[in-house]
């Protein structure tokens, strides 16, 4: 659910006052306030996003302007889909990959 407008976006006063003694260049402001819209101050900054486990350094831009810190820095690790339809998908890509290895080797021989 979005904020109501009559309260305005949220922004931690704690990390604004950050953005304010800090220049645009001198490093990563560490931020746990995942939940923190992203205001128009803060676009050229370097962000140290915790993720609950380590922080995710994001540079901001325009485009990200009214988007919240937290969706930059994802939570969960995505490995990939297991099960028998990605196995034989993986040992075809390393059979191919094993042939342009041969065919690469083969090509300054001749």
């Amino acid at each position: 659910m979005s904020r109501s407008t009559k309260k305005g976006p949220f922004v931690d006063p704690k990390l604004l006052a950050k953005v304010a003694k800090q220049k645009p260049d001198q490093g990563a402001i560490k931020t746990w306030s995942r939940a923190s819209e992203v205001a128009p101050e803060m676009v050229g900054y370097v962000f140290g996003i915790h993720n609950g486990r380590s922080f995710i350094e994001v540079r901001v831009t325009e485009e990200m302007v009214g988007h919240r810190l937290g969706e930059f820095s994802p939570t969960r690790k995505f490995t990939r889909h297991g099960g028998k339809m990605q196995k034989e998908l993986e040992l075809k890509a390393a059979e191919t990959q094993k042939a342009q290895a041969q065919a690469a080797k083969e090509a300054p021989k001749k």
